[in-house]
């Protein structure tokens, strides 16, 4: 189930009409290639293997009693999972379904600014739309979230995520919020999604200023699907020596596409997004490569070997969901490279618990650590991501 919809989840999908065009990362100035895993001296990057098999899952942690009691009354849809035969109907109803505000909408009866920007991603080539808001008359330049939205990389889009998101950041914080219209797999596979966000994230820090902004604190962040893009990005620009963001927001990110965790097996058939779910996202967005033993980071963050020089991280997710083990294991791995990682682990929470179950304490809990983290951040004197290469 995708756990962003509604009035404060993201929605909206392409047809799954096949897969888009196979594109190569360009090479980086010191000659190395970003899409190929090679270092910054041109040798490789040596890739993990797959993991062992997980051994035999043990009983699911349980729910939340709060958060429970919500999952059964929504009953059995709340948990259907999503499978290459009812992929395509799915986006279909999504579309149907989500909210998608109108620009009017979201400004909230003058409340905040909010404008459509389209940004070329390649000369001549194919165009993402990024929508602009922030509150209104805020004096400026204002730090920016660039956020990427949930749906499991084949549901979603940028509008319906932003009343949620500037409700509880941008006007508590004086913040400016970008989010990404990226295309959808299977319609538009790996690099696809990615390059756009990399393309627009490129464009707003060199066009910034003059959208009010501040291009020395801009932090990516995202849920789910958009955690784990937002943790890709991080790698790419660094890898790329692209913008430096100043943080990364993310939220029960999407991270491994090998789907061969502890967790993921507990879980199965229990949690709103499943790993048969979570098989069929990954084979959408992957194709043929999904489980490669050379499969690049920037397309399954959890295969980087590499977590160096990252900007600081906040990680959350609950214990009994799916993305448990993987989210663990990122921030241990940020950790050990020596990075800032602060890691939530919320007891009885299933996949999108906050946003499925919004009045728990559980859920209250979750975004207030995530509005103190941000606000910790922000509140930091310059910029403290870590050199780029």
């Amino acid at each position: 189930m995708d756990t962003e919809r509604g009035t404060d989840r993201d929605a909206g999908a392409e047809p799954a009409v096949g897969p888009g065009p196979a594109r190569a990362f360009p090479a980086r100035a010191d000659g190395g290639t970003c899409g190929t895993g090679q270092g910054a001296g041109g040798g490789p990057r040596v890739r993990p293997a797959d993991p062992p098999p997980a051994p035999a899952a043990a009983a699911a942690p349980p729910f939340d009693p709060e958060l429970a009691a919500v999952l059964a009354a929504l009953g059995p849809a709340a948990r259907e999972p999503l499978t290459p035969a009812n992929l395509a109907d799915r986006q279909r109803r999504d579309r149907t379904a989500r909210p998608r505000p109108t620009l009017g909408e979201l400004r909230s009866d003058g409340l905040f600014e909010v404008a459509e920007l389209r940004v070329a991603v390649a000369p001549g080539g194919r165009e993402v739309t990024l929508v602009s808001a922030r509150p209104a008359g805020a004096a400026g330049p204002l730090p920016v979230l660039y956020y990427l939205h949930g749906g499991g990389m084949v549901m979603g889009n940028a509008w319906s995520v932003l009343p949620r998101v500037l409700r509880e950041w941008a006007l508590p914080l004086g913040l400016a919020v970008v989010s990404v219209d990226y295309p959808l797999a299977p319609r538009a596979r790996y690099p696809v999604p990615l390059e756009d966000c990399y393309a627009g994230l490129v464009w707003l820090a060199e066009q910034a200023s003059g959208l009010g902004l501040d291009p020395d604190r801009v932090l990516i962040g995202g849920k789910s699907a958009g955690g784990g893009l937002a943790a890709a990005l991080a790698l790419l620009t660094r890898d790329r020596g692209g913008p430096v963001p100043i943080g990364q927001l993310l939220v029960c990110p999407m991270l491994d596409d090998r789907n061969a965790t502890s967790s993921g097996r507990q879980m199965a058939g229990l949690d709103t997004w499943d790993r048969d779910s979570n098989a069929t996202a990954w084979q959408a967005l992957l194709g043929e490569r999904r489980g490669a033993p050379d499969l690049p980071p920037y397309a399954a963050p959890a295969r980087a070997t590499d977590l160096s020089r990252l900007p600081p991280a906040y990680l959350d997710v609950g214990s009994a969901e799916t993305f448990r083990d993987e989210t663990v294991a990122y921030a241990n791995a940020l950790w050990q490279a020596g990075g800032q990682a602060e890691l939530h682990v919320w007891p009885g929470g299933f996949h999108g618990f906050d946003t499925l179950a919004p009045r728990a304490a559980l859920s209250r809990d979750a975004r207030e650590a995530r509005t103190r983290w941000l606000r910790r951040l922000l509140a930091r004197p310059g910029a403290p991501g870590g050199p780029a290469c």
